[in-house]
């Protein structure tokens, strides 16, 4: 769940910054942006461990509060005044009806690697939410692809498969509310700093948690095991927020935006190693082909631009 953001005045609208230019700065954005998916791996992993001792709801407090002190620690105590108010609120908010719905999904047992399968949607979502938020134009060819993407959802959650559950359709309901929060994110980045929208966000968990309390009740105290998950899972999300705004304000979305399916391995991986969880060939093929599809409308969304820009810079030679 990452916030893409560029840098700028607090006070006005974010000019892009032109340090993307550079292929040094494009590499250190994909370190970090390398980095940030792999804090929030681990870090959504001690959620998982924890949540059978915790609950959803205190789980989503503590990450509140830890991770609002992070980012303003990190950031060094950076003034978080927001300039669109209304949108940070709207879009603080949103992400924790999302977090609900993922850390219900793993407390009811739902695997690490199966929810990214599913989250891996999102891109898919965006590229049909783009079109009434953000009036974007979607070719013939990405349509074929999403309509291809969403085939591998079908796959992915057949009758009798291990994703046939009505957790995942839970999943998938907050999957796209986090196509909304990244839409906006995008929109934000014009007005708002990354800290700003990043401590918010973790903010808006503390209300949202407590109203939550009554349906998801606390289960009990935490182990000294459960501690260290806490910790991590405070820690980790405001670390990881910053990083990924950071990456994003050096290096162009359209280069670091594939870096997002890394979960789809490493959280695989942990699910292994920690809880001994192996997904079925239906997720990962179904996975595959929401991935390729996403990949590929990356690729169309890239060609796109490339053709419009081309387009404005001869019209600027012949206006001379």
């Amino acid at each position: 769940m990452s916030d893409h953001q560029t840098r700028g005045s607090a006070a006005k609208p974010l000019a892009p910054d032109s340090s993307a230019e550079r292929p040094d700065e494009a590499l250190r954005g994909i370190g970090l942006i390398a980095l940030g998916f792999g804090i929030v791996t681990v870090s959504d992993a001690a959620v998982k461990w924890v949540l059978p001792e915790i609950g959803v709801a205190m789980a989503m407090i503590l990450r509140g509060s830890l991770g609002a002190l992070t980012v303003l620690v990190l950031s060094g105590g950076f003034r978080v005044r927001a300039v669109n108010r209304r949108l940070v609120v709207s879009r603080s908010l949103l992400h924790c009806a999302v977090t609900v719905t993922f850390y219900f999904a793993w407390f009811r047992g739902m695997p690490l690697a199966d929810s990214y399968a599913v989250a891996a949607v999102a891109p898919l979502a965006m590229t049909v939410l783009a079109i009434p938020l953000l009036g974007e134009t979607v070719g013939w060819r990405r349509w074929l692809s999403t309509v291809a993407g969403f085939l591998g959802v079908l796959v992915m959650v057949r009758p009798g498969g291990d994703l046939w559950r009505w957790e995942a359709a839970v999943l998938l309901g907050g999957v796209g509310f986090m196509a909304v929060t990244r839409i906006w994110t995008r929109v934000l980045a014009r007005t708002d700093r990354p800290a700003t929208v990043a401590f918010w966000l973790m903010v808006a968990h503390v209300p949202f948690g407590i109203a939550m309390l009554p349906f998801f009740p606390p289960v009990g105290w935490p182990s000294w095991g459960g501690v260290v998950a806490i910790i991590l899972l405070g820690l980790g999300n405001g670390a990881a927020h910053l990083l990924f705004a950071r990456a994003f304000a050096l290096a162009p979305v359209g280069l670091l935006a594939p870096f997002e399916y890394s979960t789809l391995v490493t959280g695989t991986l942990v699910g292994v190693l920690v809880w001994g969880d192996v997904p079925a060939w239906t997720t990962l093929l179904g996975a595959s082909i929401v991935v390729a599809a996403g990949l590929y409308n990356l690729y169309r969304a890239q060609k796109r631009a490339r053709e419009a820009q081309a387009l404005r810079q001869a019209a600027a030679r012949e206006a001379r």
